[in-house]
């Protein structure tokens, strides 16, 4: 386990530098955007797009994660569908080759010949070794094995943010409305059997740029959470006396509304539900809700793992009002990874349906519960 956990933490590490190639060349960029459609279409977006960079980074984890863990293969998931319009109009098919040659031929079938040094530079990153000088993640035995794990990958959360590419997004009381720092590499992995997250690796790949070089710089964050081990790379964030929430811009006003009167002041509000709940990790807000299916389990499970690791948790918004409405003493339950929903296609069937609430502290949940406990339509 401690060699998976590391190896969640190097895959995400190559993720970030696949990222910040793919956006380091705007004409490149606006080659590498296309557009959804159909079942795997975010219905929340009129516009929802994917980008190689999504792709790619989809494939190399998968790749890699495979290739060192084969019990694993089958059960890494993602968000997109590995197929990409060619430059000539075909569908390529996205996937990491055995050599860097072969990779680079694929990714020039995809860019066109013209881009070959692109495709060369990305091929490169794809196939590079990876060294974590993090001592810290040795040794990490939490005694569940690789083939009893299920992998959940969302290849650069917040999209749409990724593509827009904003530098210049100033933090209200730490946290950024939007902009380039929402866009996350994150990587779960939870237990096959019971669709409890255990491990979880969020990778901030434009965290800050070196004010010499102005190259982009990273960082990541881990958790485990399993049986009676908490291991996390963060600390819990202190306590607030009034919670303060972190929302979608999208979300309803009468939850904003609601949840305004808690007394941490108005909600922050901001792109990517990855970053939402990093943000909630950081301490930046006290609790996420999202009050709509508009978040997936590819956004969620990682973060959660990691929630999880620092005393937290990540529960269904509808079923933790059921449970208050009907008197239950107990806790809620969690959000859980390893099922589908029936009856729906696409994307739709990994939507947190019940809406969610993401926590560290206990009492900030029953504080967001209370204050949304009569609202109408919830």
């Amino acid at each position: 386990m401690a060699g998976l956990l590391r190896a969640l933490v190097a895959v995400s590490q190559k993720a970030a530098e696949v990222a910040r190639l793919c956006r380091a060349e705007e004409p490149l960029f606006r080659l590498l955007v296309a557009e959804k459609s159909g079942p795997d279409r975010n219905a929340r977006f009129l516009r929802d797009f994917k980008t190689l960079a999504d792709v790619l980074i989809q494939e190399l984890i998968k790749h890699d994660l495979g290739t060192q863990f084969p019990e694993l293969r089958g059960h890494i998931h993602g968000e997109e569908s590995s197929d990409f319009r060619g430059a000539h109009g075909g569908t390529v098919t996205v996937r990491v080759c055995d050599t860097p040659e072969d990779t680079v031929a694929l990714l020039v079938a995809v860019l066109g010949p013209e881009q070959t040094r692109a495709a060369e530079l990305l091929a490169q990153a794809v196939h590079s070794e990876v060294t974590l000088g993090d001592t810290e993640l040795d040794g990490i035995e939490p005694g569940v094995s690789p083939g009893d794990l299920g992998i959940w990958i969302d290849p650069i959360d917040s999209t749409n943010e990724f593509i827009g590419g904003r530098e210049d997004v100033a933090p209200i009381d730490g946290v950024a409305p939007g902009g380039l720092c929402s866009a996350l590499v994150l990587v779960g992995a939870f237990d096959r059997h019971t669709g409890v997250p255990v491990m979880g690796v969020i990778n901030e790949p434009f965290f800050q740029r070196d004010p010499q070089t102005r190259r982009w710089q990273g960082r990541y964050h881990w958790g485990v959470a399993h049986g009676d081990t908490r291991l996390c790379s963060l600390s819990p964030p202190c306590v607030r006396p009034c919670p303060r929430v972190v929302l979608s811009r999208a979300e309803r006003p009468a939850v904003r509304g609601a949840l305004g009167s808690l007394g941490g002041g108005p909600p922050l509000l901001a792109a990517g539900a990855g970053y939402k709940l990093l943000c909630v990790a950081l301490g930046l807000a006290d609790a996420f809700v999202s009050s709509q299916a508009t978040t997936f389990a590819w956004d969620s499970c990682a973060p959660h793992a990691i929630l999880r690791a620092l005393g937290g948790g990540l529960v269904p918004l509808e079923g933790a009002l059921r449970v208050l409405r009907e008197g239950g003493e107990g806790e809620p339950p969690e959000v859980l990874y390893h099922r589908p929903q029936e009856g729906l296609e696409g994307s739709e069937r990994w939507a947190n349906r019940g809406g969610l609430v993401a926590f560290v502290h206990p009492q900030n949940l029953r504080a967001v519960l209370e204050a949304l406990r009569d609202l109408p339509g919830l």
